[in-house]
């Protein structure tokens, strides 16, 4: 065997090594994800080692999320509305120990603490009582709370992982910011950039076009972290001036950013698209009389439709994935977005917002985890879509 032909051999041994580990380690991540993600759904929206206790008169035996939040924060007010009986409900955790009972009461070590937990809520037909778990009397009847389910997350209209005594865990608000804002981005983003591709590809010298492909390439690999600066301060500014906003920090604002950073993926995709029609059928069209914007209009983008289709979806990619930019301009509420001129959080900006301070293995955490999950689950659709236009 030839020198040349073991260079070629050792050339594919590695081409082919890289190539697999490659595919390996992106298999091993996405793996990695919904397994990091799947514990959620074997758990209760309770926090782990905690308690939820009624009086055992109570007809009261299961609760949901968002009926444990009312009752915290005082919007349910009466057992009634729940399906008990019509009694007035009082809330009973830890914090409220050393106003219900004295130090005798309790011990030098708290030793009588769960009996005189037990003894208060059996008092107390109204209380709904939120403790630790090792404090739970038998007498007590404990409040069952529904596992976490996909359905009940996608469903769910509020995001409060940590929320006590139960984490409210619904996606649905930041699925629809993250959409609202990409559709919004690709309204701006779409028919400038098919304009500038049409001028590069169809109008434009060669000597100015080499120049605007230098300036967008450079668009292209500016960080977008130093887009979001940009954004915060420049584009938040400008929006709430204009709009008389009492905030700029909105969809709008996260819009108008991202839809300067498809901008360069939208140009250099359709530009090419556009320029591989063939100059045959452009001179057919000529000399049948057209003149060139009808040639560039009724030939040309035509001809290119899948490939401007392909770049188009690719700058909804794009901007479905982007995380530094929208976190800094779009205020990071997680509401239902009911127009442009709202805060709202994406899924990319929650995920990079919260997950450095959620603790490896809890409810917030994983449900970090099923984010990632559903918006891989996007982007990956986003990308076959862009594969089977591409192809077409």
């Amino acid at each position: 065997m030839t020198f040349q032909k073991v260079k070629e051999k050792l050339i594919e041994s590695i081409i082919y090594c890289s190539g697999t580990f490659t595919t390996l380690l992106v298999i091993f991540i996405i793996v990695f994800l919904f397994k990091e993600g799947s514990g959620l759904f074997n758990k209760k929206p309770v926090e782990e080692g905690y308690a939820l206790a009624v009086n055992r008169f109570n007809r009261v035996s299961k609760l949901t999320p968002a009926q444990i939040k009312g009752i915290i924060e005082g919007d349910i007010t009466n057992w009634s509305q729940v399906g008990g009986n019509y009694d007035s409900i009082y809330t009973f955790n830890l914090s409220d120990v050393e106003s219900k009972f004295t130090q005798e009461e309790l011990g030098d070590e708290f030793e009588h603490l769960n009996e005189k937990i037990a003894e208060y809520i059996e008092s107390n037909t109204g209380v709904f009582a939120f403790f630790p778990e090792k404090y739970l009397d038998s007498s007590l009847t404990q409040i069952e709370v529904d596992k976490i389910t996909l359905s009940s997350m996608l469903k769910g209209k509020e995001w409060y992982p940590t929320a006590n005594p139960a984490a409210q865990l619904g996606v649905l608000p930041i699925i629809l910011g993250s959409l609202w804002v990409t559709f919004g981005a690709i309204l701006l983003a779409l028919p400038l950039g098919l304009i500038v591709a049409i001028y590069l590809a169809e109008i434009c010298g060669d000597n100015l076009k080499n120049i605007i492909k230098s300036v967008i390439e450079l668009l292209a690999g500016i960080p977008s972290v130093v887009y979001g600066f940009f954004g915060l301060v420049i584009i938040v500014p400008l929006v709430q001036q204009t709009f008389n906003l009492p905030v700029g920090e909105t969809a709008l604002s996260g819009s108008i950013l991202l839809a300067l950073i498809s901008l360069p993926t939208i140009i250099s995709l359709s530009e090419d698209a556009i320029s591989s029609t063939p100059q045959d059928l452009k001179n057919a069209s000529l000399a049948l009389g057209a003149n060139k914007l009808q040639t560039i209009f009724r030939v040309s983008l035509p001809y290119a439709s899948s490939g401007i289709i392909s770049a188009s979806i690719l700058g909804v990619g794009r901007a479905f994935g982007e995380t530094m930019a929208v976190l800094m301009v779009t205020g990071n509420a997680a509401i239902i977005p009911s127009g442009f001129f709202e805060p709202v959080r994406t899924i990319t900006a929650t995920i990079a917002a919260e997950l450095g301070e959620a603790a490896s293995g809890s409810i917030h955490y994983e449900a970090l985890f099923i984010l990632g999950a559903i918006l891989f689950v996007f982007t990956f659709c986003i990308n076959l879509i862009a594969e089977f236009f591409s192809h077409k």
